[in-house]
């Protein structure tokens, strides 16, 4: 446990000494790279949530990304053009907008979560996965927010005190946001909600005989992990500047899973190591070769059938509690 608090202190002092030096050496490309990263991970916390500590294989997460993403598109095309949006006016506050993003995102997860979570197994993953399908194909015809086309973000949404035009601030704006949902993770896996999802996913039988309710503490969980993927999806809206219906395609929703698996099942910096490695790849062999992907699916095969600890767990060893 000792050598894995230490791996997660050496990954958070990379992902930030990174692009500090980035910063001071005027390398923006490489401060934007990490802000992905953070963001990323963000999306892979809300996920791990359900995956890693629930054992819920959700195949549709990209669906809350997608949420949060137009909910930040959205606000910034009315806030831009002077318009309303059923009734309201738009905004270009980042405070406001994760607010919102979060809310649907969650209030998405409560509906998805309480039809998906009567099944288990396979037919769980075709469920969530549906209705990311469903999500996908309506943004593609929406063509108030264009369409298949997407929706541009003409000027970054504002943060309190800081200048989101500069990528080093907009960095500290997702580090300080990964920092806070790592935390969530933490305390949610001390606690005793933690320890009943955990319970739930080893014998949800033996939970239930001791008065836990599995349909409700999973239920919780699920809202939870889309709640902070859509953050991560409005994040993504800004750090790009625009949002698409790829965002709630099903590949994207692999990606996470991707993450997820490469960086550790339920271990706290998991995603972060992930979404390094997922970004590392398309950027360093993207730049040799479009097949990229291949050499990611070779070190995936090879973590699912040696090192099912993911980075963190071959480094770090095996964890007690995952």
């Amino acid at each position: 446990m000792r050598k894995e608090w230490l791996l997660n202190a050496l990954l958070a002092l990379a992902l930030f000494a990174v692009p500090l030096w980035a910063w001071m050496a005027n390398e923006p490309f490489i401060i934007t790279l990490a802000t992905r990263i953070a963001i990323l991970a963000i999306a892979g916390v809300g996920l791990n949530i359900a995956l890693g500590l629930g054992g819920m294989v959700s195949f549709g997460h990209a669906l809350y990304l997608g949420i949060g993403g137009y909910v930040a598109g959205i606000a910034a095309h009315h806030a831009f053009s002077g318009t309303t949006v059923l009734g309201l006016p738009g905004t270009n506050q980042m405070l406001p907008i994760w607010a919102m993003a979060m809310a649907l995102s969650g209030l998405i997860a409560g509906i998805v979560g309480a039809l998906s979570l009567r099944t288990s197994g396979i037919f769980f993953i075709m469920i969530t996965l549906a209705f990311a399908q469903m999500g996908f194909f309506f943004t593609l015809s929406w063509p108030a927010y264009g369409g298949e086309d997407g929706l541009p973000i003409f000027v970054r949404n504002q943060f309190p005190g800081l200048n989101t035009a500069r990528p080093w601030e907009l960095f500290l704006i997702a580090y300080g946001v990964l920092l806070a949902s790592l935390g969530v993770f933490a305390m949610l896996r001390a606690a005793r909600f933690g320890a009943a999802l955990m319970a739930i996913r080893q014998n949800p039988d033996r939970a239930a005989a001791i008065g836990i309710s599995p349909f409700g503490v999973k239920l919780v969980a699920f809202v939870l992990s889309g709640m902070i993927t859509g953050l991560a999806g409005a994040m993504m809206a800004d750090l790009t500047r625009f949002v698409s219906p790829a965002m709630m395609a099903w590949t994207m929703s692999g990606e996470l899973i991707v993450i997820i698996i490469l960086g550790g099942v339920g271990r706290l910096f998991g995603p972060v190591a992930g979404a390094a490695i997922l970004v590392g790849f398309e950027v360093f062999f993207g730049g040799v070769s479009e097949h990229w992907k291949l050499w990611l699916g070779l070190v995936l095969l090879a973590v699912v059938l040696f090192a099912r600890g993911g980075l963190i767990g071959l480094i770090a060893g095996r964890a007690q509690n995952v």
